[in-house]
């Protein structure tokens, strides 16, 4: 199994009949804005380098963004907070991410997310939570040479502690942004931001500056 093989394995889920329905029904009514655009409509894979040190875990595609171009974090506003810190770290070739043909290139670095179809209001269930929790566990175990996890939001550091199961530490460190984990037995450390959602941005709860620290720790934790 490689990454690659795995992903064209997940398009094709259907596991969870709520956001099947909702994916598929945001790919026919569309937004007024896109009403031009081919909507991806489908789960959206994790990309970037399969060898990359770093990853990056959001919780779920966008209904507008991923799911319409079918790359994470791609055409929506927190993707622009994302690739705009990604390039100051340099971990990509530019500062924004369009659609799947804009030529973005992604140096030591791979995202992905929790749960891979967009969900109704940006809020899976638990329940889709945990179906979608293999993929993730899946894809974890062939980057093998993650040294760091940047966890996206309290719900993505969550899933990803709980894959590491007891080798994460017990009791579980609260989330908090910056907050660093290690995990045992030369696992990766996780390292936790707010998500750059409009929620946490337009209230200031997280800054440009902020998620440049993320990023520029990450940058010197997987070079050193």
């Amino acid at each position: 199994m490689t990454i690659r093989l795995l992903n064209d394995e997940l398009i094709e889920c259907r596991r969870c009949p709520r956001l099947v329905a909702w994916r598929e029904e945001i790919a026919l009514t569309k937004r007024a804005a896109f009403r031009d655009f081919d909507y991806w409509g489908r789960p959206v894979p994790g990309f970037g380098d399969p060898g990359a040190r770093l990853v990056i875990v959001g919780l779920a595609p966008a209904a507008h963004g991923a799911n319409r171009t079918g790359r994470m974090f791609t055409g929506d506003r927190s993707g622009d907070w994302l690739f705009r810190a990604l390039y100051r770290a340099g971990f990509t070739n530019q500062a924004e991410a369009v659609d799947r043909g804009d030529g973005l290139e992604i140096r030591d670095c791979y995202i992905t997310a929790m749960v891979h179809c967009a969900p109704p209001d940006n809020r899976p269930t638990p329940e889709e939570r945990t179906a979608c929790a293999a993929w993730l566990g899946r894809e974890l175990e062939l980057l093998a040479s993650t040294r760091v996890i940047v966890t996206l939001g309290q719900l993505a550091y969550t899933q990803v502690l709980r894959h590491y199961g007891p080798r994460a530490p017990r009791p579980r460190p609260r989330f908090g942004h910056g907050r660093a984990v290690q995990i045992a037995g030369g696992g990766p450390l996780v390292v936790a931001s707010y998500h750059p959602s409009q929620q946490n941005t337009f209230t200031g709860r997280l800054t440009e500056d902020m998620l440049d620290e993320i990023f520029a720790r990450a940058h010197r934790l997987v070079a050193g």
